[in-house]
């Protein structure tokens, strides 16, 4: 069986600022909201710094997901290079982009992931699945948010 190599792109338009939107990656807590739900998760986000998500997939095995920053410039773009595991078994190797532009009062982001799917392994269409998911997750937290800052503004 051979390696399988894959790239995909996932653009989306947040009804928010682009403050806002790079603090829902930059701060743990609410990044553990919307990318990890149900998982362990830690995050040191400075460059060289590591993310760690660890779960279970459908069939019960552990899932270790870590990413290493390796460039953060405020409010434009975070850039990871990352490992997924299942068991103690390296699943996948990826290298994204995220890219944050703001559109009026809206914020466009625009994530590249270039991935190396080893064989037996996931699969790069289930990667795309699972990452557009947690996209569409980010969206109802930052709309939630959004809600909860409209309730204290009309205190």
């Amino acid at each position: 069986m051979e390696i399988t190599h894959s790239t995909f792109t996932l653009e989306r338009r947040f009804p928010a600022s682009v403050e806002r939107v790079f603090q829902a990656w930059a701060n743990p807590e609410a990044r553990r909201r919307w990318m990890a739900q149900g998982a362990e998760h830690s995050q040191n986000f400075v460059v060289g710094g590591f993310e760690t998500v660890k779960g279970f997939d459908g069939e019960g095995r552990a899932l270790t997901y870590e990413a290493r920053y390796a460039e953060i410039v405020l409010n434009e773009r975070i850039l990871t290079t990352s490992t997924l595991r299942a068991e103690d078994r390296l699943s996948t190797v990826s290298v994204t982009s995220v890219e944050f532009r703001a559109e009026d009062a809206d914020t466009r982001v625009v994530l590249t992931e270039h991935g190396i799917y080893l064989p037996g392994q996931e699969q790069p269409e289930w990667r795309e699945h699972g990452t557009a998911q947690q996209l569409d997750t980010l969206a109802a937290e930052l709309a939630a948010g959004a809600d909860a800052e409209g309730d204290r503004g009309a205190r």
